[in-house]
């Protein structure tokens, strides 16, 4: 194995303090210890995630480094790393394989007793940060913390990838691409001639509605509340746009549309109050409600206790239920058969983080995805 034998500075966008804005300052990366995978960033996607953290709508410490969405190059490998080396082209992965405990060595799932999804782990797993600021400490998101120029990850949660892979674009697939595409192809399974719809037409609904057209679904329908989305759902393969703002409840609309309800039934928002028209979209005995949107960490969710029997499915997935460092790769391999490029809004610099930060929150820009490069 090859160690970093020095401290690097570099760059790195900084949230000091809940709903602060992000500051680019001079942070220290220390080398890896065992176990972990110094990675030179080349790129990193904005994902809702982020906004939840820096909003505060997961629960977090603070100085943190955010972002999960990254691709880059291993700079050098702690003692024990096996599955790279040195110059090999990564991902970083919000969900890690150390392929050892339980969920990891099930057939099914994805989740892992190392590192569960919440909260979002402010520091590696020996419970110490690799970043300082200042001379002070500064905590990790989701142990990636991909908003800087290095970063110190553990290499159960590092994909090696095709190293024809071009790095300006599959950062995206280590995160929003399976969680949309996966649930409809992988997850849910979602079948020929089937009837579905997502609630939200944003980062990952769109991605929802690639994987279910690819799944052969014939009628497609989104429902969002901007209403200037809707030609670019009709361009991806979206047969019918809704808007919550109708008269009747969005649920009731869809099921006079349908006659009996949708087949799949994606909820891609993160509200628990559209989780519940998600489910009330589906028809009895068949139906298939998939929550991918990721609400607050104290939201409840509240059913009918008898509706529980009327045969309908309600699963939660994260990352489409993929194994991630066994089936991430296979993704990226696989990128010019799933077309994401459309997805891909901006390309920004990182020294236009601010940029890049007010077009994810402009949704009247409609930014589908932006993408930093270093």
């Amino acid at each position: 194995f090859s160690l970093c034998p020095l401290t690097i500075t570099c760059r790195a966008a900084l949230a000091w303090a809940l709903n602060s804005p992000l500051s680019v300052e001079e942070v220290q990366a220390h080398p890896p210890k065992a176990g972990e995978v110094h990675i030179k960033m080349v790129s990193s996607g904005i994902c809702g995630t982020d906004n939840h953290i820096l909003k505060g709508r997961l629960s977090v410490s603070f100085p943190l480094i955010p972002g999960h969405e990254g691709a880059g190059i291993v700079e050098s490998i702690g003692e024990g790393v096996s599955s790279m080396k040195s110059g090999d082209k990564v991902l970083t992965l919000i969900l890690p394989q150390p392929r050892e405990c339980n969920p990891s060595l099930h057939t099914v799932g994805n989740f892992c007793q190392k590192q569960d999804v919440l909260p979002s782990f402010a520091l590696t797993l020996d419970r110490t940060s690799r970043f300082t600021c200042k001379g002070e400490k500064i905590y990790h998101s989701f142990r990636t913390s991909t908003f800087t120029e290095y970063t110190i990850v553990p290499e159960i949660a590092v994909a090696k990838i095709d190293d024809a892979a071009p790095m300006d674009k599959v950062c995206i697939i280590s995160c929003e691409n399976p969680r949309g595409y996966g649930a409809a192809a992988h997850s849910a399974k979602v079948t020929p001639g089937s009837t579905r719809v997502a609630y939200g037409l944003g980062r990952i609904g769109s991605v929802i509605v690639i994987g279910c057209k690819a799944s052969g679904t014939s009628n497609v329908i989104e429902v969002d509340i901007n209403e200037k989305k809707f030609p670019w759902a009709k361009a991806l393969g979206v047969t019918d746009c809704l808007s919550p703002k109708l008269k009747k409840p969005v649920q009731e609309v869809m099921v006079e549309m349908t006659r009996f309800g949708v087949d799949f039934v994606f909820e891609a928002i993160g509200l628990t109050d559209m989780w519940v028209a998600a489910w009330d979209s589906c028809p009895e005995s068949y139906g298939f409600c998939m929550i991918i949107g990721l609400a607050s960490s104290n939201s409840k969710l509240s059913l009918g206790a008898l509706m529980i029997f009327s045969g309908r499915t309600l699963k939660g997935a994260s990352l489409g239920d993929y194994k991630t460092r066994d089936c991430i790769p296979q993704l990226v391999t696989a990128y010019n058969g799933i077309n994401i490029d459309p997805l891909i809004t901006h390309e920004l610099p990182f020294n236009q983080i601010h940029k890049v930060m007010e077009l994810f929150y402009a949704g009247k820009s409609f930014s589908i995805h932006c993408v930093l490069l270093f």
